[in-house]
Formats: structure tokens, sequence, C-alpha cells
């Protein structure tokens, strides 16, 4: 056993495990901002209690995705710790930002957005939410902005060993960052959008309340079918600055293994490392050069440009692209046909519609995932891309030690899962009716708590 690819394997499980809880976190926390700005512009009780169902999934979902993050930190130390020394002046303070600004920012808020309805005034509990919501933003800001200077990295040099900052404002907003958070934040929104149509749906169908659901699922498959087609334009521009700055990851992408014009587009296919060549390959001829040179005789490079001990693993990045623009395109096709519905139906939908839905739910998180993969795999055998390797920061420990923390986290993360999935699907089948929301403060009655103060309203 390889103590290498034992501890890139962990990471890559525990970063899986972990993605899926700020995607939804974002998502969720934009969502209940709007329904709290909906209630207090229209007076409407109804948004109110929509808040009050939606903020327990959110609760739910922040709780673990805060636990399971914490790991990863630690997996620096244990499995990657020369990675610290050699890169922790720049990774150190970019991380250190989304502590000071994200995480202090949501959990010095979170408490009276969950709790606060009856205690301050509704305009400080609407800020609290805006703030909660501008604290996931802001922790996806400062987390891509390291992965991204991992991936294009500029602003800093490798002297004596250890990367010394030159410019921060270059490794802030490194080349691949911009695209590479547009990318995340509309892949959180529209997971996010999916998650709210499936549940929606559910209650739409299932419930005692329709009305409760046919709004939810309306409104986000409307913001689904304008964040489809956004998420594919983001990413198509993040494939082009790939392909500038890492145009190996873009050529096992895309199963080019000679560099060359009139490349073809391979749709489907296996890549085999041994022969060089995409076997029972399906292609389109000259779309390859097409899309990324936007010529048909354009010149794409190929993985023999480079060293095979520089590729990443090609069937890995070959097939998750696959599945994440598969998924993608999906989601696009659902989520413009349920417009096209709802438009035509204002009260009703089909019912194989509806249950298409709760099975499109994993759709976002699948397709999330996948990218990740995509994005990190891509990017091996560097840590830092081009030029610090992933097997030159792993600890010297006995492969037997991470196989056995690798085991230990699958066995833990099944048990989290399973415990969270239980009581996210226990407080969805209980449904609006189980969500009973407080009563708003109204400034006439003293706070029950008089550490928060009375807020009055006007």
């Amino acid at each position: 056993m390889d103590a290498v690819l034992l501890s890139r394997v962990q990471m890559a499980f525990t970063l899986s495990f972990h993605i899926l809880f700020p995607t939804l976190t974002i998502g969720l926390a934009v969502f209940l901002a709007i329904l709290e700005s909906l209630w207090l512009k229209t007076g409407d009780d109804f948004y109110r209690r929509h808040y009050h169902f939606w903020v327990k999934l959110f609760a739910l979902t922040f709780g673990v995705g805060v636990v399971s993050g914490v790991v990863l930190s630690y997996e620096f130390g244990t499995n990657f710790g020369r990675f610290s020394a050699i890169a922790g002046s720049v990774v150190g303070p970019l991380m250190s930002y989304e502590v000071l600004t994200a995480f202090f920012m949501e959990a010095g808020f979170l408490g009276i957005m969950l709790f606060g309805w009856n205690r301050v005034g509704r305009k400080l509990h609407y800020t609290a939410t805006l703030l909660v919501a501008a604290g996931t933003v802001t922790s996806a800001f400062w987390i891509l902005s390291a992965n991204s200077w991992m991936q294009t990295p500029v602003g800093a040099e490798l002297r004596d060993g250890v990367f010394y900052p030159l410019d921060w404002w270059q490794i802030v907003f490194n080349p691949s960052f911009p695209y590479r958070l547009a990318h995340m934040l509309l892949a959180a929104l529209l997971s996010s959008s999916v998650f709210v149509a499936g549940v929606s749906a559910f209650l739409w169908s299932k419930g005692p309340e329709p009305r409760f659901g046919r709004f939810s699922f309306r409104f986000a498959i409307a913001a689904a079918a304008i964040l489809a087609p956004l998420q594919i334009l983001a990413g198509d521009q993040q494939g082009l600055i790939a392909e500038r700055y890492q145009p190996i990851k873009v050529a096992a992408i895309e199963g080019h293994w000679q560099t060359g014009g009139h490349a073809p587009l391979v749709l489907f296919g296996w890549p085999d490392v041994e022969t060089r060549s995409n076997k029972y390959a399906v292609e389109l001829p000259e779309a390859g050069s097409l899309i990324i040179k936007h010529s048909r005789d354009g010149v794409v490079v190929g993985l023999d440009a480079v060293d095979p001990k520089d590729w990443p693993s090609v069937p890995v990045v070959f097939w998750a692209f696959r599945i994440m623009v598969g998924l993608g395109f999906l989601m696009l096709a659902y989520a413009w046909l349920g417009a096209w519905y709802a438009k035509r139906h204002k009260d009703d939908m089909p019912r194989w519609f509806l249950s298409a839905a709760v099975w499109m739910v994993p759709a976002g998180f699948i397709a999330t995932v996948a990218g990740w993969w995509v994005a990190e795999t891509g990017r091996q055998p560097w840590v830092v891309y081009g030029i610090l390797r992933t097997a030159d920061v792993a600890t010297d420990v006995p492969a037997a030690q991470v196989l056995w923390s690798l085991l230990t986290f699958i066995a833990a993360y099944i048990v989290v899962m399973a415990a969270y999935l239980y009581y996210m699907l226990k407080v969805i089948r209980g449904g609006p009716a189980a969500a009973k929301p407080p009563e708003p403060a109204t400034g006439k009655a003293p706070p029950a708590r008089p550490a928060f103060g009375g807020v009055e309203d006007k």
C-alpha cells in the first residue's frame, strides 16, 4: 500500500463529504433572506411560515458542515504536514481571513437568526439573516481564493523550499479565482434550487398544504431555469482559463493524447493509459478544436506534451467531467420544462413531473462533487500546480496508519450522514405544520433575554 495514495484518497473522501453541506447552506441562506424580505414587504405570514420550515433544514446542514470541515484542517497537519511548512505563509493567512470574517460573521449572527424571533426586532433579525447569508458567500470567497492559488500560483516566490508572498493582490485574485468562485457559487445556488424544488414537490403532492409546496416549487424552478444556463456559461469560461494555465488537465478532461489541430470532441469512451488511446470512443470531428480554440484547426495540447509522470488520473478526470456536464444539462432541461409547465398550468403540475423533481434532488450535489474531482484530481500530481508535488508534502507515516484513519473516517461519516438524513427526512415529512414559528418581537413587550435588548419596529 502507498501511504501517499491513501492520504490522497482520505483527503478526497473527506472533501467530497464536506463540500455537500456548504453547497446547500449557501443556497438556503440566500433563499431564507428572500423569504424574510418578502414577509417584511408584504406582511403575509405565509412567508414567515416558509422561513421557519426551511431554516430547520439550514441549521441542520450548517452544523454538519462545520463539524465535517474541522477535520480537513487537521489532515493538513497529519497527512500533508510539509505543506504547511512550505506553503503556509500563503495559504495560512487566506484561511485565517476566512475564519476572522466569514466564520465569525456566521457564528455571531446564527443564534439571532435561529432563536431571535421573539427576542429582537424584525429589522435586527432580518439583518442577522442577511449577514449569515453574506458569511456563507464570504467563506466561499476565501476558500476558493486559497484553492485557486494552488491551481494558478502567482504573487509568491519559492525560495529555499518555502513560499514567500510578494503581492497579496495577485495571490488573492489569481488568474483562475474569479471563474472558479463564480462556478462554485452558481453550483451552490443551482444545487440548492433543485433541492428546494424536490422537497417542495414532495410537500405539494403529499402534504396537507399544497399552496406551501406550490409556491416554493415554482420559485425554485424559476431560479434553476435562470441559474442552469449561467452555470454552463461559467463552466465554459473556467475551461478556457484552465486550458491557458493547466493544459494537461484539459487534455485529460478531453481525452486528447496527441498535440495537434483538428482535434475531435470525445463524447464518450474509455481512456486507456497503456495504449494512450480512447477505446470505444464516440467523437465529433474537429469539435474539440472548435470548443477549446474556437477554430476548427486550432492546435490543442495533448497529454504527450509532458512526461507521463506529470499526468493526472486520466480516467477519473475524463469521467468526472462528463458526469458533471451531463447532470448540468439534465438540470437545465428539467428547469426549462418546469418553467414551461408552470406558465401553462398556473395551479397544477403533472404528477410525474413532481415525482421526477424528488428524484432530481441529488443531481446538483453529485455534479458539484464531480466538478470538484475534475478540479482537484486534474491538478495532480501537483499540490501547487507546476511547482510543488503532492508526494513532496506528504507526511512520512506508515501506510497502515493512514489506512486505519481512512477506514475510521468512512465509518464515522456513514453514521453522521445517516443521522443527518434521518433528521432531514423527519423535518420534511413533518412539513410546515410541524414548523411552528414563534411570534416576532413587536417592541411593545420587554425582551425575553435582556442581553439582546429590545428593538422597536417603525
